[in-house]
């Protein structure tokens, strides 16, 4: 399961990516997008990463993740279009020349942190 490694490296992208001047902050979540193409299952992600971070800086925070769909364009007749089968060849005019425009992805979006309240009541 290659899903725990990338877990791992986000994890530590994440860390590594609170300034050392925030102060008390926290790592509230995490937001992906993924390719279909990516060979990652997002119901394992999450939970690889859930059982990653516990007991470290990023324990609690969420993982998201927007799956992004496959897109070719024909390299014969410039159609455009989400490939939603295995078969890999344009909709338009059948020819197998394509070039995949996104569905690759494996890209961290953005991190949320937020400050963590000290004050005691």
């Amino acid at each position: 399961m290659h899903e725990m490694g990338i877990a791992l490296q986000i994890i530590e992208i994440a860390t590594a990516s609170i300034p050392a001047d925030a102060g008390q902050v926290r790592v509230e979540k995490i937001n992906l997008k993924i390719g279909k193409l990516a060979a990652v299952v997002p119901d394992s992600l999450r939970f690889c990463f859930d059982v990653a971070v516990k007991d470290t800086p990023l324990d609690g925070a969420r993982l998201t993740i927007e799956e992004l769909p496959v897109v070719a364009r024909c390299n014969d007749c410039n159609t455009q279009w989400t490939i939603d089968s295995p078969v890999f060849k344009c909709e338009n005019c059948d020819s197998g020349s394509l070039e995949i425009l996104s569905g690759r992805e494996l890209d961290i979006e953005s991190i949320e942190i937020v400050e963590e309240d000290n004050h005691v009541s």
